[in-house]
């Protein structure tokens, strides 16, 4: 990864796949079913496909946010190797412009700074994934759609080193991209934000058949899935929400099929409303499970039914989960219960060797600088991002800090010689009051609060401060803030 920052990002283009040349020098893209014609000099809808020379380029190859490791659940994926490292990465721009998207300093192209932009290789990704024992890349964050070629690059040569790659998407995507896709993509973790074409419409800018047609695609051809919606306040968090997306999950995928319903926090165009209420989400769930889906899971809450996995035959808890971490208890290595056999579809990745827990000397010869965090009402997760500034190795000691003044114990990461790297510590137990980071001289580093699990931060509190306000980031989109009330009266009207 190339970490040097400032650079105009937008002046260097690539070919781009999917593309269409027709008469005057225009071109079309079929990455997405906007299907955007574009003229010379031009982008289209995502700002990062453009038209240059009469050729079809991305602007955003290799280009993207901080790549950051992370745990599986993060994704909502609940049933495919709990608790498994990844290694997210997201770029820049999107197919869609949802008024309530969490990223959208990122996904909307224009609100994109150049100290954000970070520059990798296929190989430079490979080589972080291996070097740090992760054997999952996720492509995530504001979309995997519009980075599709520098995905398909990647994903070949982390398939060739025995690695697995997971996308997390909300798939507005054409059939010709799900068919490059397939060959290289293990895990689909798709946003299905509605069942209404007038809630996509209105919403998202995009619509819904060709999301629900790519979802029924990948799960017709083998992969492995998972379905996620975001319960909005007030516009989608309702029964009738719940009652069509598990109708429709039931009747084109299977009951097996995992089904997250996600809380929902203010931010975007629409910051001025509340969190989801949890007794909202809980009903939702108990209507799908009545409905006949087998799991069904709630996503951004703790110390709430509805994250944990029992078995559905002998009720034995099978994979406990508290926040973004999670441990397996009761399944065998087929990912069955391991007290009465049945089958709990599940996937599981042989066992990895995590490092055994290790010593560190405060009055050691080496001089630290202590960082401590403490978990404030919805903060429950952050992401530390350090940067070792010297020639040779440096090791940086994580631990957790108890109610009990007990600690747990440290965990260490090494980092190369002029390593930049960004990992999640999220709240592992009720009674956590939050994480110690030990530096060693010539390791800089910054925290940024992570309000969701799909949220990406890119102001540090070194930046901006601790958040006063855990309900939606400090730095907020300045624009009109009336698109909630717009979206409430369309939905009452309905």
């Amino acid at each position: 990864m190339d970490t040097t920052k400032n650079k105009n990002w937008t002046l260097e283009s690539s070919p781009a796949k999917l593309e269409e040349i027709l008469p005057g020098g225009a071109v079309k893209c079929h990455l997405s079913p906007r299907n955007c014609v574009i003229q010379e000099g031009k982008v289209g809808f995502c700002k990062v496909r453009g038209n240059r020379g009469g050729r079809l380029v991305t602007l955003n190859y290799g280009k993207g946010v901080h790549s950051t490791e992370e745990t599986i659940e993060t994704e909502a994926v609940f049933h495919f190797a709990p608790g498994e490292r990844i290694l997210s990465l997201g770029n820049i721009g999107c197919m869609l412009n949802c008024g309530y998207c969490h990223n959208w300093k990122t996904s909307q192209a224009k609100y994109v700074t150049d100290k954000d932009v970070y520059y990798y290789t296929p190989e430079q990704v490979v080589e972080t994934a291996l070097k740090h024992g992760i054997r999952v890349i996720s492509w995530t964050y504001n979309d995997p759609v519009v980075w599709h070629e520098f995905i398909l690059d990647t994903a070949k040569l982390a398939k060739e080193a025995g690695l697995i790659n997971l996308y997390k998407s909300a798939f507005f995507i054409s059939e010709e991209a799900i068919d490059e896709l397939l060959p290289v993509i293990d895990i689909f973790s798709i946003s299905l934000k509605s069942i209404s074409p007038e809630y996509y419409r209105k919403v998202t800018t995009g619509w819904v058949e060709p999301v629900l047609a790519g979802i029924k695609k990948v799960y017709d051809a083998g992969k492995y899935v998972e379905v996620s919606t975001l319960m909005v306040t007030d516009i989608s968090d309702d029964e009738d929400t719940a009652r069509k997306i598990s109708q429709w999950v039931l009747d084109e995928l299977g009951p097996e099929v995992p089904l997250h319903f996600v809380r929902f926090h203010p931010d975007y165009k629409m910051s001025n409303s509340i969190r989801t209420p949890v007794d909202r989400l809980l009903k939702a769930r108990e209507v799908a499970r009545g409905m006949g889906v087998e799991h069904v899971y709630l996503g951004n809450v703790n110390d709430v039914e509805g994250t944990n996995t029992s078995c559905n035959n002998c009720n034995a808890l099978l994979v406990t989960r508290y926040g973004l971490n999670a441990e397996i208890i009761g399944l065998d290595s087929k990912g069955c219960c391991s007290q009465c056999g049945h089958d709990a579809h599940f996937k599981l990745l042989g066992e990895y060797e995590a490092s055994a827990p290790v010593e560190v000397l405060e009055d050691g010869l080496t001089p630290y600088q202590k960082r401590k965090f403490e978990w404030h009402g919805d903060i429950v997760s952050l992401h530390a991002q350090v940067l070792n500034t010297e020639d040779f190795e440096q090791t940086v000691y994580l631990r957790r800090n108890y109610t009990d003044g007990l600690n747990s114990p440290w965990k260490s990461l090494t980092l190369r010689p002029h390593e930049s790297y960004r990992f999640i510590i999220a709240k592992a137990r009720i009674d956590e009051t939050g994480p110690e980071v030990w530096l060693p001289e010539g390791v800089n580093s910054n925290l940024h609060e992570v309000f969701d699990r799909a949220h990406f931060p890119t102001e540090s509190i070194e930046e901006i401060g601790i958040s006063q306000n855990d309900i939606t980031p400090t730095i907020g989109y300045e624009g009109k803030q009336n698109m909630y009330e717009q979206v409430i009266k369309l939905v009452s009207q309905a």
